[in-house]
């Protein structure tokens, strides 16, 4: 049961999810909620846009930014997807800091401390992976991130397998201020499902092309809508590519990647809509979109 949220011991507040790309910020997020809101993938940047989930407690409603991975921007696009995580970090009650046991991002880290010395609100660091590392290199790595920075705490977790996932959103209940909930105990999510679609789609595309397509790669949802009482969604996207060559790989040999995309991204969306989906799928060339400030507006940068 959740506790009455006017009660005077009752916290609610925002936690900003901040790292390096690809440590695991939205698998940790997805993991947290019990649902599937922001996308996963092995390639850098795969997030884009600042993912509000929200996790409800018996004692607290925790309202959580997913941002992109802060590093090195080169172009565009890149600078205006850190320039988004950066100013997340400005909005939030409380930082949670990823970082990758398995790995160490110099360049990355280094950008996102001299960012942190610039908050006053309190830093929680997640070392995320910690069943992939023996607990001799563990230790090693938290005494060098102790060292970097003054953390409120820091929590070695596995967002995959969910290791000590309940004891960083404990830790972070006891940092939240007090106050009542912000959103209905039902809502777990302020995006609208036509973004959840696009990025689902763009997830598949992701995982289904391996190291061939680039990451500048976009999806608009052109058409939502629930027909036979709801029994049936109809949706049209549109994959958005920078070259002709891109297309025909997302296309493949007589249709055969774009169907599997297809196929796959309409399993997850039947699940979060709940009733059957018709999902078509169109790939379109717009040359150099990442450089058009134009186009980047036009998909939410």
């Amino acid at each position: 049961m959740i506790k009455n949220n006017s009660s005077a011991d009752f916290k609610s507040g925002f936690v900003a999810i901040a790292g390096a790309p690809n440590v695991g910020k939205s698998t940790l997020l997805n993991r947290m909620i019990g649902e599937k809101i922001s996308i996963t993938s092995k390639k850098p940047q795969t997030t884009r846009n600042r993912i509000l989930g929200i996790v409800h407690r018996p004692s607290s409603q925790i309202i959580f930014i997913d941002t992109p991975g802060i590093h090195k921007a080169k172009g565009m696009l890149n600078i205006r997807i850190v320039d988004a995580a950066i100013s997340a970090l400005a909005d939030a009650d409380l930082i949670l800091i990823m970082a990758d046991a398995t790995t160490s991002d110099t360049s990355s880290e280094r950008i996102l401390l001299n960012a942190l010395k610039k908050q006053t609100r309190p830093v929680i660091l997640a070392l995320n992976k910690i069943d992939l590392v023996e607990k001799p290199v563990l230790l090693a790595i938290m005494d060098k991130w102790a060292k970097a920075y003054l953390f409120e705490t820091i929590i070695p977790v596995s967002a995959k397998h969910g290791t000590q996932v309940e004891k960083l959103l404990e830790t972070m209940e006891t940092l939240l201020p007090k106050g009542p909930s912000f959103f209905p105990t039902d809502t777990i999510t302020d995006l609208p499902e036509r973004f959840i679609v696009a990025e689902m789609v763009r997830e598949r595309v992701f995982r289904l092309t391996g190291q061939e397509i680039p990451y500048s790669t976009s999806v608009t949802v052109d058409s939502f809508s629930r027909e036979k009482k709801g029994a049936l969604v109809k949706i049209h996207a549109t994959i958005h590519v920078e070259h002709d060559s891109q297309k025909g790989i997302i296309i493949g040999k007589n249709g055969s990647k774009l169907k599997k995309i297809g196929e796959e991204a309409r399993k997850e969306i039947e699940q979060m809509v709940d009733s059957k989906v018709f999902l078509k799928l169109f790939v379109r060339v717009q040359k150099n979109w990442s450089k058009d400030t134009k186009a980047l507006r036009r998909f939410g940068y």
